[in-house]
């Protein structure tokens, strides 16, 4: 005699359908496949813009050029950013469960895409590329000035191209290995805190005289949450090199003995895993708000930068961006 089917009630399948949402292969892949084909439209509101425009108006509001006060008023901006971004994420995916079926799982997978950038940083370098191969050198600065913090107003065409692939580098990391690592972890709400965080590193996070104490703890808490997927994207950078047909041992091993060679406690690790594949040398003195700051080089200068290198860049962020992915996608599916 054969055994009844079980039947399938609301609240399980109710249940299910969130679990299914927040942080499934399925949400994974398709926030990625949604933000490779379209990117980020300018008729959709972007939670990073909407970021921006608090953090701007907090600082404007808050900082006052005294050390202390500084530090305890960003301190207060940044984890009321981190928690409104979050909140504000978990009741979207709420709302977005009323929906039917399909439409809801568009509007969930939308949401998730805004926390990636794969479109954005490959059309980014594109957009730098694009002029430096007419010989249009000012146009290239530029462009890459939209990208970076650093003053491009004076580099010349070697620099542009090395700080276009150190941004490729730690935006592969910011931009798209460490979304999905959250969306993985914690599904939306952790991965727009992530955003959160990282936007308020990008805007207030510097070293300099204006935001020493205001984005101190930013900075430090941008350092925490990039910690393990920093590490986790130099891997996936030496096994892409591979693929991209570059040098994934020379990636190793300049991993190994130059990831320290940064200000940041992270970006090194990407960067160096970049610097290795292609056998250049990144780092050196920067402009940053009228400010020289300096860091120690890493990678071995074999090969001279060249214009090829932005679109070879492209592919290994490409490559780095699909292993990522499947990781994730694939551990997901692993859990019960």
């Amino acid at each position: 005699m054969m055994s009844p089917v079980p039947a399938f009630t609301l609240p399980a399948l109710t249940m299910n359908w969130q679990l299914f949402l927040d942080s499934s292969a399925a949400l994974l892949i398709g926030a990625f496949l949604l933000d490779l084909a379209v990117g980020d439209p300018r008729w959709l509101p972007h939670p990073v813009i909407l970021m921006g425009k608090l953090i701007s108006y907090g600082e404007r509001l808050l900082r006052s050029g005294h050390a202390r006060r500084d530090f305890l008023a960003g301190t207060a901006l940044a984890l009321f950013l981190i928690a409104l971004s979050a909140a504000t994420a978990a009741v979207l995916v709420d709302i977005f469960l009323l929906l039917p079926f399909w439409l809801s799982f568009i509007a969930t997978a939308t949401l998730a895409s805004t926390t990636l950038a794969t479109r954005g940083l490959l059309d980014a370098i594109a957009r730098i590329e694009t002029p430096l191969s007419k010989g249009n050198l000012p146009e290239g600065r530029q462009r890459l000035s939209d990208i970076v913090g650093r003053d491009t107003s004076a580099l010349n065409q070697d620099k542009v191209l090395r700080a276009s692939l150190e941004s490729l580098a730690e935006s592969t990391c910011d931009g798209i290995v460490a979304p999905l690592f959250y969306l993985f972890l914690g599904g939306i709400p952790l991965a727009i805190a992530y955003k959160a965080i990282n936007t308020l590193d990008s805007m207030i996070g510097y070293r300099t005289e204006r935001y020493f104490y205001f984005g101190k703890f930013a900075a430090r808490l941008d350092d925490l949450a990039n910690y393990i997927p920093a590490r986790l994207t130099a891997l996936f950078i030496v096994v892409a090199a591979l693929a991209a047909r570059l040098n994934p041992a020379r990636a190793f091993q300049t991993v190994r003995r130059d990831h320290a060679n940064h200000l940041s406690p992270n970006a090194g690790y990407p960067e160096a895993a970049l610097a290795g594949a292609f056998g250049i040398r990144l780092g050196g003195p920067s402009i940053y708000f009228g400010e020289e700051i300096y860091r120690p080089y890493m990678g071995d200068d074999l090969t001279p930068a060249g214009i090829e290198m932005l679109k070879e860049g492209r592919a290994l962020c490409l490559v780095t961006a699909i292993l990522s992915l499947a990781t994730f996608a694939l551990l997901s599916t692993t859990r019960g």
